[in-house]
């Protein structure tokens, strides 16, 4: 079959070959910037290898292409395919070919003269890992490294390493279908070669929800149904309105799923659903073409590039988009619907203008756009970086500080990530990658479940291990329930694609072990069994404990509950193969675990298991608690009294119990409290060296103020009968001398004209002495305070203790103040002495006839 000309012409991008080429051959490496539909993923691979275009008929090369997704894999290669009037692979006929094939985990389709081969970025790593020198390969084109995924940025800076140091002929080409091409083209020193868009135009409808109620922000992956009946009714409209497909952008399967459903036979459209789960023979339907009937294409971010879906005219974005994110903490990953970026608006809205002048539906107002992110964030900054330190200690840069990486990872992340490592084997102390890492990182497994393969097959059996491993490593179906070991048999009587790929990839992992025929082991273990024991060792810190109910502790630390009517709810121990954290909530949700024995998690979770001793402040019995106790993690297995604890941890637990229930839990006498308030009065008025006696300052000094009964005390009871204000005395201020001159300064007590002796009252905004107003009879002047900066403030009593008068001024209260009371007091209280000249008169705390008495004893 001849090689299609006619469509290779109408490629944009073919005006721009011979600058790439020059490109190429004068610097090694080039950024081509060309927008969708430009034949960026097709056209140029071939043209590299001599397939087409300028070069066709000189001396071949070979080409490996990388994408970042499966599905774009197979369309690239079938495209290219198609192109030259092939098949993918090579087939039986003379015509075959053979020259574009494609790899992706748990699938080949490569002829002996290949010479375009299309694979997945983690393809592309694996390869670069067991042979840096890509023996044979010409150029590595890496296409839609704009959407930042891990593993192209990683492929770079790896094939960068590769040029400068093992082959400087071997060619890079970085393709971006997005005009961010300038952090791209200096990470690679490299120039930028532009290729002119589709001429076709694109239309925008800005058509943001009306409803009476207003659209919910999304989070974790809900999303709200207000939106998808939106979508869904743009949809509608946008098949009343224009003409041809209509390509519709959702977040995930389950928003495709449920807005599928709205839709049911929306105007006789056929409605297809593309996602990275769906199977082959829908995506190849999709990517086929319409047979006559118009098409309502509902689809994830897995059509905003590399693929072409004909016949599209019309796209409606609902304006979401999903990353992931990961819980160091906690170990958990979990995915994040968030708003889609720019950059994706735009690679959205060329999906209508590939073949001819189309229109996009943006389900948001016009104002917000301008307020989206401009790129997607990188996935560096966000994912779990577990496996990207395993292949950057296997390239012998544990930190991966040498990394040409456009973005740096986040050190908490490595830290987090190197963690793992360590507990699994994989590093050395120095995080150097050990001979088990490189094993692991042979597998293309996330080192979790590269752990859990190569730790369980003695155990269970190779096939066995790889048949729960090709269970983890992508999660199954809602449908098939939250038991490992149900799923695994669901799996195994499955016909779907989930199944299908289950298959292949098992086959793939038993094969890839040492002894791997098919063997069930020695032990001959139970399904159920196995399955706990496989997801423990792939994640031991999810080993959980059952707190009664739908309700576990993981040895993590972190709560989780089972979906009400599990069946694993009547289970004491459970290993948690997928859980997430819903934003707000407080606990995990658990989405697929099995059932397994403390036996299991002890042996699969050893590396957290603990015996301590535990002495510490307990909040709920408000005391000191010393304990033996085993753990696992955080999980309590088993604990006694301790007797005799080491004293520093009991006296830290008591500073703690003093910072959690205040410095009320010392004895305040009557005097203690006195002195505390005393010494805030002059702290107050006077400053330094006078010291801060507020709550905060105390805890903040306990070490010092509360030496004696710290060295001594062992239970909040000691605590209760230390006498508070003896202890406070020493935080007086001995070593300049001021302390001898507190009672001068803030005396407890002050003698009145009756000679009696009145406690002070510091507990106010001023110091105030209460006292029987015949007690101070020709007193014109209290005493002034903090060294006669404060008056002391009086409150003159009645003979009942009730307040008469409050004054600051003695002298004027006698003047002005005193008739008053008087006249309204002396029918009340006869039988004491009211004179008329209060300044002569003798004072005394009697009444007038026992003053009297005590008057003529005295003569």
């Amino acid at each position: 079959m001849p090689l299609r000309t006619d469509a290779l012409r109408q490629l944009p991008v073919r005006t721009v070959l011979p600058a790439l080429e020059e490109a190429l051959g004068t610097r090694g490496a080039a950024v081509l910037c060309a927008p969708p539909g430009t034949g960026k993923t097709t056209l140029v691979p071939l043209a590299l290898a001599g397939l087409a275009g300028p070069r066709e008929g000189a001396s071949v090369r070979r080409v490996l292409v990388a994408e970042p997704r499966r599905i774009a894999v197979r369309a690239a290669a079938r495209r290219m395919a198609w192109l030259l009037g092939e098949t993918v692979g090579g087939g039986a006929g003379p015509d075959a070919g053979g020259r574009v094939g494609f790899t992706v985990r748990g699938e080949r389709a490569v002829g002996p003269g290949c010479l375009v081969e299309v694979v997945t970025t983690g393809v592309l790593l694996q390869r670069l890992q067991r042979d840096p020198e890509l023996p044979g390969v010409d150029t590595v084109v890496l296409d839609e490294c704009h959407e930042r995924h891990l593993d192209a940025d990683t492929a770079a800076a790896f094939l960068l390493d590769v040029r400068a140091a093992l082959r400087p002929e071997l060619r890079l080409v970085a393709a971006s279908a997005t005009t961010d091409a300038g952090a791209w083209s200096r990470l690679l020193d490299a120039p930028v070669v532009e290729a002119p868009g589709a001429s076709h135009p694109v239309r925008v409808v800005w058509a943001p929800p009306a409803g009476p109620r207003p659209v919910r922000p999304a989070h974790g992956t809900w999303v709200d149904p207000v939106l998808l009946e939106h979508v869904a009714d743009v949809v509608r409209r946008a098949l009343r309105e224009e003409e041809g497909d209509v390509l519709c952008f959702l977040p995930g399967a389950g928003e495709i799923a449920r807005v599928s459903a709205m839709l049911g036979d929306a105007a006789g459209a056929e409605v297809l659903r593309v996602h990275g789960r769906a199977p082959a023979a829908v995506q190849d339907a999709v990517l086929a073409g319409s047979a006559g009937r118009r098409r309502v294409v509902l689809a994830t971010a897995v059509a905003e590039s590399s693929l072409t879906v004909p016949g599209v005219r019309v796209v409606v974005d609902a304006g979401l988009s999903r990353e992931p994110r990961t819980d160091h903490a906690r170990g958990l990953g979990a995915l994040a619907t968030v708003r889609a970026s720019r950059a994706s608006a735009r690679q959205r809205a060329g999906r209508a203008g590939r073949e001819a002048p189309g229109v996009v539906y943006r389900c948001w107002p016009e104002a917000e756009h301008d307020r989206l992110p401009r790129f997607p964030s990188p996935e560096i900054t966000v994912a779990d970086l577990t496996a990207f330190a395993l292949r950057a200690a296997c390239w012998g840069d544990p930190d991966a500080r040498g990394l040409a990486l456009p973005d740096a990872p986040p050190q908490g992340a490595m830290a987090a990530a190197r963690e793992v490592l360590r507990a699994i084997g994989a590093v050395d102390g120095d995080g150097r990658a050990t001979e088990r890492g490189k094993a692991m990182a042979s597998l293309g497994l996330h080192p979790r479940l590269a752990r859990a393969l190569l730790d369980a097959a003695p155990l269970v059996g190779v096939r066995r291990a790889a048949e729960v491993v090709a269970l983890l490593s992508e999660e199954p179906p809602r449908e098939y329930g939250d038991e490992v070991a149900a799923v695994w048999r669901t799996a195994r009587r499955g016909r779907d694609a989930y199944a299908a790929r289950w298959r292949r990839e098992a086959r793939r992992l038993e094969g890839a072990l040492p002894g791997g025929t098919g063997g069930q082991g020695s032990a001959g273990a139970a399904d159920d069994a196995a399955a706990g024991l496989v997801v423990a060792l792939a994640f031991p810190e999810r080993v959980a404990r059952s707190r009664g109910g739908r309700a576990y502790l993981m040895a993590s630390g972190t709560r989780a509950e089972l979906a009400p009517g599990s069946g694993l709810g009547d289970a004491p121990w459970l290993a948690v193969a997928v859980a997430d954290r819903p934003v707000g909530a407080a606990s995990a949700r658990i989405r697929l675990a099995a059932a397994v024995d403390e036996d299991t998690a002890r042996e699969a979770a050893g590396a957290l298991y603990a015996k301590a001793e535990e002495v510490g402040w307990s909040a709920g019995r408000r005391d000191v608690v010393a304990r033996r106790v085993e753990r696992l993690g955080s999980i309590e297995l088993s604990s006694g009294p301790l007797r005799d604890p080491d004293p520093a941890p009991v006296r830290a637990a008591l500073l703690e119990g003093l910072r959690r229930e205040g410095v009320g839990l010392l004895r305040w006498t009557r005097e203690g409290e006195s002195l505390r308030q005393r010494l805030a009065f002059l702290h107050r008025e006077l400053g330094e060296p006078w010291p801060d006696v507020s709550q905060e300052a105390l805890l903040a000094r306990a070490d010092e103020w509360l030496e004696g009964v710290l060295g001594s005390a062992r239970q909040r009871a000691d605590l209760e009968r230390a006498d508070a204000g003896r202890l406070l005395g020493a935080l007086l201020p001995w070593a300049s001398g001021d302390a001898a001159r507190l009672e001068e300064l803030a005396p407890e007590r002050i003698e009145v004209p009756s000679g009696s002796r009145i406690r002070v009252d510091y507990g106010g905004e001023r110091p105030v002495l209460a006292v029987k107003l015949q007690e101070l009879f020709g007193w014109q002047e209290a005493p002034r305070l903090a060294g006669g900066r404060v008056p002391l403030l009086v409150h003159l009593l009645s003979p009942a203790g009730r307040p008469a008068a409050v004054t600051a001024d003695l002298a004027s209260f006698w003047r002005d103040g005193y008739r008053s009371v008087r006249a309204e007091l002396r029918g009340r209280y006869p039988k004491h002495p009211w004179p008329e000249d209060p300044a002569t008169a003798e004072p005394t705390g009697r009444t007038a006839a026992a003053a009297r008495g005590a008057a003529g004893r005295g003569r």
